[in-house]
């Protein structure tokens, strides 16, 4: 499944002020997908949502939480629920869970234009002996938040100009020469709040 780029080609042509069709098109479409690959690595998630329902498996043990009503399974972003179906089991032999004994947590993350992170198994924990969870979703976020677009931007236009600049420095005759920082600070400051614990 090929990832997708956070912003469009014609967003980055208007940000560079180039042509509908640009001779450099090919650049820009390699700064434009390098930044929104970059963006998933410093966060430890992807914002892209499949395009169909995927299987994932997780090994229960380690990946809950206790909550007053019950044990969360922690799992990657989910971003649509519509069709979720979780099994429990080991190997080849999988028992479906009924849609009433597991709640997406937290509860309106979708509506909030956020993913669900965590399945709540309602009346039963998920670890028992060697269990493993299987849930098939739709994984990703609902949407691309605005940040995350605009990060994208602001690196893919760092990214394409650095070409400009092979030695990690840049200036002009009015400021003189500049060395360029490993991180963009703008960059930074708009996907911060995203990054996942242990990333970053």
């Amino acid at each position: 499944m090929a990832a997708e780029d956070y912003a469009s080609m014609a967003t980055l042509r208007l940000m560079l002020k180039a042509q509908d069709t640009d001779p450099r098109d090919d650049l820009l479409q390699r700064a434009l997908s390098s930044a929104s690959r970059s963006v998933d690595k410093t966060c430890g998630r992807r914002f892209w949502l499949d395009p169909e329902p995927v299987t994932r498996t997780y090994r229960a043990a380690g990946r809950t939480v206790l909550e007053d009503d019950g044990e969360v399974l922690l799992v990657d972003d989910i971003g649509d629920v519509s069709g979720l179906a979780v099994e429990i089991g080991s190997g080849t032999s999988w028992s479906p869970l009924a849609a009433d004994r597991v709640e997406p947590i937290p509860e309106n993350a979708l509506l909030d234009g956020r993913p669900v992170t965590g399945l709540l198994r309602i009346g039963a924990p998920w670890a028992e002996g060697r269990t493993r969870v299987r849930v098939t979703a739709r994984f990703g976020w609902p949407a691309v938040p605005d940040d995350v677009q605009q990060a994208t931007l602001i690196q893919a236009n760092r990214l394409f100009r650095r070409k400009d600049s092979p030695e990690g420095v840049t200036g002009s005759a009015e400021w003189g020469v500049v060395r360029l920082s490993r991180r963009d600070p703008d960059v930074w400051n708009l996907i911060e709040q995203y990054v996942l614990p242990g990333f970053g």
